[in-house]
């Protein structure tokens, strides 16, 4: 019998007094770690953050399906760089370079095609920096890929808003069917083997397609039948005028936070941007907080976001942080390509990137 398996408070509990971790603190943390991959291109620094992310997720993740999410993310993510390398060789680059590689047949392009071309000379200027830029983008969809491995989606949709939790239930309906289809695949295919039958090819996709197909529906058909009973898409009798407020604060926040976010990435806006943005985001929350009373629900025992969740949240968000105002002057997080250069890693940006490693030490593993 396992000992502390579930808590008297409520949540789910890793040992004796202590409950798993917050799902949203997971978000917080990845987030964090995302943001901080998009304030530099080195590629020191990127793969510091790969690193920590996937130990962290090594330490952490429970045995579920939709923790295996990570390895598709990897995948990804190396897709990503590979085709932003192709584009970079096949379309050029407006990057000058003087280490000439190779010089591929061009294809001439009419005249107002003028700025694209087809093939011709690649650089190791090019590369290098078409290398940096999709090693960033790479490094942002890993750090998803941490959050989707580590954070229970069933748990995240119980901490949603009310007036979030219908698209919540979709979201999750989503994230959970892949990993789910992918275990079912692979039991069929392992037991089609045991049994000496093919499992690949037409014939094997066949035999092993229609039974995931037919398990998919019928636990579509419960999930369906499940919800019904609990009384989902039922909404309460709100006035008219308390609806159009809702209506009115949802959507002038997130165009305040929209405007707010552009102004804070340009130059001219840096005095405009953060108090449309904060104003923005209070007024988006205010409007959840109405809408959420046209949601009949309750929470049955409720994730509690206690001192280890502010831990995990505040690390990511701390290296977020610290790239950023290390982004403004420190050059070494953006290496150039003209001239090439070797990258050199920044020491204290380097450590700053090593907080995002806290999760590992005081999140526990959540059962599966």
């Amino acid at each position: 019998m396992r000992a502390g398996r579930r808590r008297a408070g409520g949540t789910f509990a890793t040992g004796p007094g202590r409950p798993a971790l917050h799902p949203g603190a997971w978000w917080l943390w990845s987030l964090g770690l995302g943001t901080a991959a998009t304030r530099t291109t080195n590629p020191l620094v990127l793969a510091l953050l790969i690193a920590t992310s996937a130990y962290v997720v090594v330490t952490c993740r429970p045995r579920a399906p939709w923790a295996r999410s990570y390895t598709a993310f990897l995948k990804l993510a190396l897709a990503v760089l590979v085709i932003r390398l192709f584009f970079a060789v096949a379309l050029g680059s407006p990057v000058p370079g003087t280490h000439v590689l190779v010089t591929l047949p061009e294809v001439p392009l009419p005249h107002w095609a003028q700025g694209i071309r087809l093939g011709g000379r690649v650089t190791a200027e090019s590369l290098v920096f078409a290398l940096y830029d999709g090693l960033k983008l790479a490094t942002l969809l890993i750090c998803v890929g941490a959050a989707n491995s580590l954070a229970n989606p069933s748990r995240l949709l119980k901490s949603l808003p009310g007036a979030l939790y219908e698209m919540g239930v979709a979201v999750v309906v989503a994230l959970t069917f892949a990993p789910n289809l992918i275990a079912d695949v692979q039991r069929l295919r392992a037991a089609r083997r045991l049994r000496g039958r093919p499992d690949s090819g037409v014939r094997g996709l066949l035999h092993v397609g229609l039974p995931v197909l037919e398990g998919a529906l019928e636990r579509s058909v419960a999930l369906a039948a499940a919800m019904d009973a609990r009384g989902y898409g039922r909404t309460a009798d709100v006035p008219p005028a308390v609806r159009r407020t809702t209506a009115a604060l949802t959507l002038g926040g997130l165009l305040g936070v929209c405007a707010g976010t552009y102004g804070l990435l340009t130059a001219e806006g840096g005095t405009y941007g953060l108090p449309l943005l904060l104003a923005g985001v209070a007024a988006a929350l205010a409007g959840l907080r109405l809408g959420g009373r046209r949601s009949l629900r309750t929470r049955y025992r409720p994730d509690r976001w206690d001192a280890r969740a502010w831990l995990v949240a505040g690390s990511g968000a701390a290296v977020a942080a610290l790239l950023t105002l290390a982004a403004a002057d420190d050059p070494a997080l953006h290496p150039g390509v003209v001239p090439l250069v070797a990258p050199a890693l920044p020491l204290w940006p380097a450590a700053a990137v090593l907080l995002g490693l806290l999760p590992a030490f005081i999140a526990p593993k959540e059962p599966s």
